[in-house]
């Protein structure tokens, strides 16, 4: 009887893999790069950018940090320099009329109060990204919980 249910086991399984890479042969996966070898290089694919300045984006779930609506790839941050902080430090952001950071940056890692922007947060670009309006890379069916709330 066990040899018979292990048979019965065996040809099913058989079936399975045929009809998996059959299915696979039809629908074969191909990368962004195209055919190019895994070895070689290639140009990285044209990416049709337009910088949104007029309006920020909405953000797409709660919690979610703010997206930068102006360039930044020139802007200096590191260890001792953080050009983001001559607008949105305090009293900076007043003058510049730039959103002022969160007061959630002004804490450290044990909840300690800080008259500075703490250190882990000091890499802005670390969490928030500039905002573009760029063609999907891959298809993707992301709703924003704001697009999720209407529906429901």
């Amino acid at each position: 009887m066990y040899k018979m249910l292990s048979l019965m086991v065996g040809a099913v399984g058989l079936a399975l893999v045929a009809l998996t890479a059959g299915a696979q042969a039809q629908t074969e996966l191909q990368s962004l790069r195209g055919a190019v070898p895994v070895t070689e290089t290639s140009p990285p694919p044209e990416l049709q950018r337009q910088e949104t300045r007029s309006g920020r984006f909405r953000r797409a779930y709660r919690q979610q940090p703010p997206m930068i609506p102006h360039k930044v790839d020139k802007y200096e941050i590191d260890l001792k320099v953080n050009e983001c902080m001559r607008c949105h430090d305090w009293p900076f952001n007043v003058e510049e009329h730039a959103p002022k950071i969160s007061e959630t940056h002004y804490f450290d890692r044990n909840g300690v109060a800080l008259d500075r922007v703490a250190t882990s947060r000091w890499f802005c670009t670390q969490c928030h990204v500039p905002q573009i309006k760029a063609r999907e890379l891959v298809p993707n069916e992301f709703k924003s919980a704001i697009e999720v709330g209407r529906t429901e």
